[in-house]
């Protein structure tokens, strides 16, 4: 059964990070990983009344596209792997449907701009949803699979 979904953005990311190739793949096994990273989601001003009571909370889920990512794989090697992964065992961008999620820490608002901290989308990435990061999102005793060795 297939189904098909049009996605509009809501905003779109401000980064340093100017280009996929700008982003330091060691980051990404990095146990702080993007936390120094500042930049901005600007919210389209149609959507801007969904950031009533944003400021609320410390840190934010975004989902957004992959809009330079390419032709999806499913399966793919991570740049501080040996092995190919399958991408949904991965945190690949080339994927079957561009979708990326992030969380992020929410440094502060100015009116439909949110300052935020943890980047680590590029410039002009469209931002298809913001969600708060709730203590129901923080799960105990998790595994992380072949990424473990990583982590430490």
């Amino acid at each position: 059964m297939a189904f098909s979904f049009n996605f509009s953005p809501i905003g779109i990311v401000r980064s340093p990070f100017k280009t996929k190739d700008d982003i330091p793949l060691e980051r990404n096994a990095a146990p702080n990983g993007f936390d120094d990273v500042k930049g901005k989601i600007e919210i389209f001003e149609e959507f801007s009344a969904g950031l009533k009571d944003i400021d609320e909370f410390s840190h934010l889920i975004v989902i957004f596209a992959f809009h330079q990512a390419g032709e999806g794989k499913l399966l793919s090697q991570p740049p501080f792997d040996d092995r190919l992964r399958g991408a949904f065992a991965s945190r690949s961008p080339h994927r079957p449907n561009p979708l990326g999620m992030t969380i992020v820490r929410l440094r502060g608002r100015n009116g439909n701009t949110l300052k935020i901290s943890g980047l680590d989308m590029i410039e002009g990435t469209p931002v298809l949803d913001i969600k708060p990061y709730t203590r129901k999102d923080r799960k105990p005793d998790i595994k992380t699979g072949w990424m473990e060795k990583y982590e430490k």
